[in-house]
């Protein structure tokens, strides 16, 4: 039944005439969904019955649908008062076909079918979404390009090319997606996990059960949109599940990660957003949960998306030519140098759109693989590709595959929205192409600045900082050394979100020629505020509340050591201070409401640094308390 399905419709059928023929042969697909993506990183999904798609199909691939803007995350710009948004499609990307498995057609005995396609949002006339922030971004970074190379022939000598045989630049993405996976309602220890990451007993290991089954559907499901999946595999998370007296497994939490083909950057990021489908509703078929968040749980690894960037250009003749490797003896050619030292200066500006929520900044923390530094690893020696897990951005090189060569950001999560991440990203490198391009530096010139010390002068780059590192990050630093060498990374949203004002200078590579302009970047910070103060207030102190409210006395009177009646009573002194008022005092739960009502952003910051601190000293002081008793 599956096969007799289509799954997607490329943009070379995207005509009316075609459009007709395939749907009206196709009576499952019932539904039709305009996919627009907010600043966010939200995507919209309606359902309007496929005939009237049909009777006003002119309409809807020429014109533009209305929507309610209070219901997409464009603070700022779609106001109350002004709320109309338009729905224009995208008909230069690929659309897809979402099946309700769940949901037979008696008609044809097949799951009913939504046709999602991609489009912008418009308010007033002009572009505020995602997607089109990207869309913009890409023909901005290759109009940029190809006139730098107009106008500096020499710089591409070293490939032996000239202006005139260049037929396009292509901008390449792609991502990873890492995953949770539980039964639902089944609990696992925190201390449990934590071990089993540390030995390091999941990863790699074989699936089983339901999660083997999931996993495998997923990876068949893919290919049948054409998403080439390359893996699927147990990442470092998770504990051994066990097994009912029915012979199936339960008390299942484990992480699990995809890879899929690249391709160019918005179909890239398109693709991600089909991934976490599927992903969801196959594991949720099997009766499994998943969830996205960075981190998930607390003192165990979070999830991850890294972002490959890749840049090429393709000729007259046909050929492809990867702008990033080098021709000469050198790591990287001299746009390969550049882009990752405009990424790395620009880095401060680009972060709040790579890290926008509380979870995704908990996730970068040492000791969890994530990345804590603004600093690269480009090898020890050009022979030797780097494998340093430790640093912001590596340099991923095959020898054997010059093509493959490419930059992978290990900052990303699951709900970092991609669309604006890799716009920073793209902005980024082309400020460092145009610095190494205009002012002619060589591959030497540019691999020096890279691999400079703290306090050597530099044209580019900061004076005072290191932007490359070959040693472990996390275990050759201390915490002071990191801090001065590669700065310090943001503790909270608010923290993360005021380098954007911090850095003017910076955030004019973002918004030149208005990609991203002003008032897009206000409405984004606006969304980013507003989400994080909400979940502050409203989830994650409630979830402490309850949390706390678990930390009971276990003791004994006649049994407790005065060890046992010491420990407790801090324990209990922590317990009030973080959430219990008095008429004299104001608990730090009760002094962070009152803050975000007062929109003291800054104290609301300062506060949650305390709280996170205040929670860890009592996870760990309750873990002791609990550990020496004989009977609880």
């Amino acid at each position: 039944m599956l096969k007799d399905l289509i799954y997607v419709i490329p943009k070379t059928m995207q005509s009316e005439d075609s459009l007709k023929e395939l749907l009206t042969s196709h009576p499952e697909i019932k539904f039709v969904s305009l996919v627009g993506i907010d600043l966010s990183g939200n995507d919209t999904d309606e359902k309007i019955p496929i005939k009237i798609f049909l009777k006003d199909i002119s309409g809807f691939l020429k014109g533009s649908i209305q929507t309610d803007g209070s219901s997409v995350v464009l603070p700022g710009i779609a106001t109350l008062n002004n709320a109309k948004v338009d729905m224009v499609c995208d008909c230069d990307v690929n659309w897809y076909i979402d099946y309700n498995t769940n949901n037979i057609d008696p008609e044809t005995d097949k799951p009913v079918g939504t046709l999602r396609i991609p489009c912008f949002f418009y308010h007033e006339h002009k572009a505020v979404d995602s997607r089109y922030v990207l869309k913009n971004c890409i023909q901005h970074f290759k109009t940029n390009l190809l006139n730098l190379f107009k106008e500096y022939p020499n710089s591409l000598s070293s490939f032996g090319l000239k202006y005139e045989d260049i037929d396009d630049v292509v901008a390449t993405c792609a991502t990873e997606l890492e995953f949770w996976v539980n039964t639902p309602n089944n609990p696992a220890e925190i201390e449990e996990l934590s071990t089993s990451q540390t030995l390091q007993e999941q990863y790699w290991t074989r699936t089983k059960g339901a999660v083997r089954t999931a996993l495998e559907q997923t990876l068949s499901t893919m290919e049948l949109y054409g998403l080439e999946p390359e893996m699927g595999h147990k990442e470092v998370g998770g504990i051994k599940s066990n097994i009912d007296d029915k012979g199936r497994f339960n008390h299942i939490m484990e992480q699990l990660e995809i890879d899929w083909k690249y391709s160019t950057a918005v179909q890239s990021v398109d693709n991600e957003l089909l991934v976490k489908s599927i992903v969801k509703e196959t594991f949720r078929n099997n009766g499994l949960e998943v969830t996205f968040l960075a981190k998930p749980i607390d003192g165990v690894a979070g999830s991850g998306e890294h972002t490959h960037i890749g840049m090429a250009l393709k000729l007259k003749s046909g050929k492809m030519i990867n702008l990033f490797s080098s021709t000469k003896n050198h790591f990287l050619s001299i746009f390969g140098y550049a882009s990752v030292m405009g990424i790395l200066k620009n880095y401060e500006v680009i972060n709040p759109f790579v890290s926008s929520t509380t979870d995704s900044l908990r996730r970068l923390k040492p000791g969890f693989e994530a990345p804590v530094c603004i600093v690269t690893s480009i090898g020890h020696t050009v022979e030797i590709p780097s494998r340093n897990r430790t640093v912001l951005i590596g340099v991923v090189r095959d020898l054997e595959n010059p093509l493959g060569t490419r930059f992978e950001l290990r900052a990303p999560n699951p709900r970092t929205n991609t669309y604006l991440a890799v716009t920073g990203l793209y902005m980024a490198m082309l400020d460092g192409i145009t610095y190494a391009i205009t002012g002619s530096k060589t591959e030497d010139d540019l691999l020096a600045e890279l691999s400079k010390k703290p306090g050597e002068d530099a044209s580019y780059l900061e004076k005072d900082r290191a932007y490359r590192s070959e040693e472990d990050v996390f275990e050759d630093f201390t915490d002071e050394e990191r801090a001065k060498f590669f700065g310090t990374a943001p503790a909270t949203v608010y923290e993360n979100l005021t380098a954007i004002d911090k850095y003017p200078e910076k955030k004019a590579v973002l918004t030149k020629d208005d990609v991203l302009n002003d008032k897009l970047i206000n409405s984004f910070k606006l969304g980013a505020i507003k989400r994080w103060l909400v979940e502050l207030n409203h989830r994650i102190l409630n979830e402490y509340i309850d949390e706390i409210r678990g930390y009971k006395l276990l003791h004994s009177v006649d049994k407790a050591l005065d060890l046992d009646v010491a420990t407790w009573m801090k324990i209990d002194a922590l317990k009030c201070y973080l959430m219990k008022d008095s008429y004299s005092n104001k608990s730090l739960f009760s002094k962070i409401r009152i803050a975000s009502e007062e929109k003291n952003y800054e104290e609301v910051s300062n506060l949650q640094i305390e709280v996170e601190e205040k929670m860890s000293e009592l996870r760990e002081l309750y873990s002791i308390y609990k550990k020496n008793l004989l009977d609880i």
